[in-house]
């Protein structure tokens, strides 16, 4: 693992079957379309999956992750095949946490590339990319603990259960009851980590 501290996430990188590159404007009708097509499959835990996508509020989202992406800790990705940039597979992101030297990741998967690994890919890559930022010592996942498929994720790479937390469920499938998986800069040095 490269451990040269970069001031900002890179704007391309390579996670084995796909690619993570940063958002960018020209993607909104891409992931328009993505996200209508798999409402029903994101709605269950994502919020923000409560109503259709229009125009405004993919063009909002993006510009959002263009303002955010230049900032030290804030960074969001399609995830994309390698080669073809046409075809959304999914999203991933990290989240500045508002506490000193942690991160969130935060991933989706479009229901025509499920099982494949993409997500477990994209996770990996961004948790070795968040420990090449200066300053951060832990990066977490949050999810819903009636989310199998998403806690599956942190604990494929290694990550360890910190904790329950309750706080009000925002989709139709949340109980409230989000679990907290941790990794720690020692722990992600000290574990083997598959090449991508």
């Amino acid at each position: 693992m490269d451990t040269t501290a970069a001031a900002v996430p890179p704007e391309r990188l390579e996670a084995g079957d796909v690619v993570l590159r940063r958002w960018r404007m020209d993607d909104a009708p891409l992931l328009l379309r993505a996200i209508a097509d798999n409402l029903d499959h994101l709605r269950p835990y994502m919020p923000w999956a409560g109503q259709p996508p229009t125009t405004e509020s993919v063009d909002a989202y993006l510009r959002l992750h263009a303002r955010a992406f230049e900032p030290r800790r804030e960074a969001g990705y399609a995830i994309v095949a390698p080669g073809d940039d046409s075809e959304i597979r999914g999203g991933c992101s990290l989240h500045d946490q508002q506490r000193p030297g942690i991160v969130s990741l935060g991933y989706w998967v479009h229901r025509d590339h499920l099982r494949r690994g993409h997500a477990t890919a994209a996770a990996r890559v961004l948790t070795a990319t968040a420990f090449t930022l200066p300053g951060i010592q832990r990066v977490e996942i949050h999810c819903d603990e009636t989310n199998a498929a998403s806690a599956a994720v942190p604990r494929r790479l290694g990550f360890r259960l910190d904790g329950v937390v309750f706080r009000a469920a925002l989709a139709p499938a949340e109980t409230g009851r989000d679990m907290v998986w941790v990794m720690d800069r020692p722990a992600w040095a000290a574990e083997p980590q598959p090449s991508a």
